[in-house]
């Protein structure tokens, strides 16, 4: 059954193992940074990190059509994704609850390589330990080193309100969040597949 404005933004694993099987046209987007990407992705998955994503909204919505699935590993990332492909005029794109991880654990497909921390794993490593020290050194050290805590603190809160977070964007930038081949604008569009003639961003059950 065809909707012509669809409502659902989200897809569970079994929904999405149900399109892998009866339609060819399902295009999975990994948002995760390539390394992420690297050491997990669904198979048949494309890269094309967030940041990246967000650069060249426009040209990513005119290459992608209907069916296309954003996955990251806790649904953040992803959500933010389809929400900048929604504002460049993708209205069918959605988003993979449960991540790569509850992909696999569901029984999907899944290419396996190194294994390194997920960035979201990394950003509440990096905001505990900050508050920890800002609160460690406030006792031991000097009180206005407490500012730290709050500081982290209020960044929290501002990621939260605006789904955003400025401390992933930067730690994705480390050595270690960074596969030996970093797509660029030109690599991540050209890896994508080509829209069939006559394909619609319709949904179609």
């Amino acid at each position: 059954m065809a909707h012509d404005s669809p409502t659902l933004t989200a897809l569970t694993p079994q929904q999405l193992r149900a399109w892998q099987q009866d339609h060819e046209d399902v295009v999975v987007i990994d948002v995760r940074s390539a390394a992420e990407f690297a050491s997990l992705h669904i198979r048949g998955a494309y890269n094309v990190p967030l940041p990246l994503l967000s650069e060249h909204t426009e040209e990513f919505a005119s290459r992608l059509h209907s069916r296309v699935v954003l996955v990251c590993q806790s649904g953040a990332r992803a959500e933010q994704a389809r929400q900048r492909l929604n504002g460049a005029g993708l209205d069918s794109a959605y988003v993979l609850t449960g991540g790569t991880a509850g992909y696999a654990a569901d029984g999907g497909a899944v290419v396996k390589g190194k294994t390194t921390w997920d960035l979201e794993r990394q950003v509440r490593l990096t905001a505990g330990s900050l508050v920890l020290l800002g609160l460690t050194g406030g006792r031991f050290v000097s009180p206005k080193i407490r500012g730290i805590a709050g500081v982290i603190g209020a960044g929290l809160t501002f990621s939260a309100a605006t789904n955003t977070c400025a401390m992933g964007n930067a730690l994705s930038a480390l050595p270690w969040n960074r596969a030996q081949t970093e797509h660029t604008r030109e690599s991540a569009i050209a890896q994508l597949p080509l829209p069939q003639d006559g394909e619609s961003t319709a949904l179609a059950s």
